[in-house]
């Protein structure tokens, strides 16, 4: 029989305000309280300890994840993914390495599931100092490589659903070359979350090996049976590149952000920030091009709004702001594209 508890909610609200302040306080307290209420309504439920050990797992290793990378909130990162088992004189890991050892010249840093294969090669091309590795703990192939190994940036998961949020989360462009199930469920959580307006708009990148067409092929099932069919709009094939070239590959990723920043909403508003500002003929452009996407009103120059206080570091950069309808996110790709083709005096 289940055991139902009665509590004062009041004096239980108190009692955790109070522990919060013991602890040091927080600007976010209401969410931390929030947090600790949920844990506590599982002693009136009849979860199994099974059930208890995910939500604890998931909780821990998440807050630690999010400490690690908080430390390098200003830096750039590319995540990669590839097969485990690529090995070291195959031209896929050549490629992996080649790609990072470049894109970290520009200043990113990379990201890897810390195995071998692709992971290695990546990391090896990174170099330590600009690699993290997020491992997951599985009774074969998953050991760290000799590169991210006992490294202070390494973070290993017991549940890939948890690894698998960290690596979209803390991406700002996503690099794919030929993997098994894993890089193609990696490839397809990027672009469902793009596609759903449920993660960042960033630029995935597809890497073949000159001849190979694992990416071409993957390319022609979806042309035939997703794009074909109307299963996938065909404005979301905005998405992703496929490329043979490594440099072409870092072209994609650094033109992304030669004028985008970044995004966000503000109320019913969808804001873009910017690096540099935009004349009103080329507005008059993107209302002509882009009326399309838009709910109503038009696309126009915005201020820093009050709900952006909390990111204070890009109070200097100009914005456009739109009313966007948050269904067309392959042609909002499509605007970013366009905004990248404005460049500063």
């Amino acid at each position: 029989m289940t055991k139902h508890y009665s509590f004062d909610q009041g004096m239980v609200d108190d009692h955790i305000m109070n522990l919060i302040q013991i602890c040091g306080g927080s600007a976010h307290a209401d969410l931390i309280k929030e947090m600790i209420i949920t844990a506590l309504k599982l002693v009136d439920q009849p979860a199994d300890r099974g059930e208890i050990k995910i939500l604890n797992a998931a909780l821990r290793e998440l807050r630690y994840a999010f400490k690690l990378f908080g430390g390098y909130r200003d830096v750039r990162k590319v995540t990669v993914f590839g097969s485990a088992r690529t090995l070291p004189e195959e031209p896929a890991y050549r490629l992996a390495l080649d790609f990072a050892r470049k894109i970290t010249g520009h200043g990113y840093m990379v990201i890897t599931g810390a195995g071998d294969g692709i992971m290695k090669g990546a990391q090896e091309g990174a170099g330590r100092a600009m690699s993290f590795g997020v491992n997951i703990r599985l009774p074969f192939e998953q050991v760290a490589n000799v590169f991210i190994e006992n490294d202070p940036k390494l973070v290993t998961f017991k549940y890939f659903f948890t690894r698998k949020l960290v690596f979209m989360k803390e991406a700002d462009a996503i690099a794919l070359f030929p993997g098994g199930y894993g890089t193609l469920d990696e490839a397809f959580e990027a672009l469902t979350l793009m596609q759903t307006g449920k993660g960042d708009i960033l630029p995935v990148v597809m890497v073949d090996v000159p001849g190979l067409g694992y990416w071409e092929e993957w390319k022609r099932y979806m042309d035939r049976q997703l794009f074909k069919s109307n299963l996938v709009s065909e404005e979301d094939a905005a998405f992703f590149k496929i490329t043979e070239n490594v440099d072409e590959a870092l072209e994609e990723i650094l033109t992304f952000y030669r004028n985008y920043h970044s995004s966000r909403y503000v109320r019913d508003k969808l804001v873009i920030r910017l690096q540099h500002p935009v004349t009103d003929r080329f507005l008059d452009q993107l209302n002509g091009d882009f009326k399309d996407i838009l709910a109503g009103g038009k696309i126009e120059r915005s201020p820093m709004f009050p709900e952006e206080s909390n990111e204070p570091e890009l109070a200097h950069l100009p914005r456009v702001s739109m009313l966007f309808n948050r269904r067309s996110f392959g042609r909002l790709r499509r605007l970013i594209d366009t905004l990248n083709t404005v460049h500063g005096s």
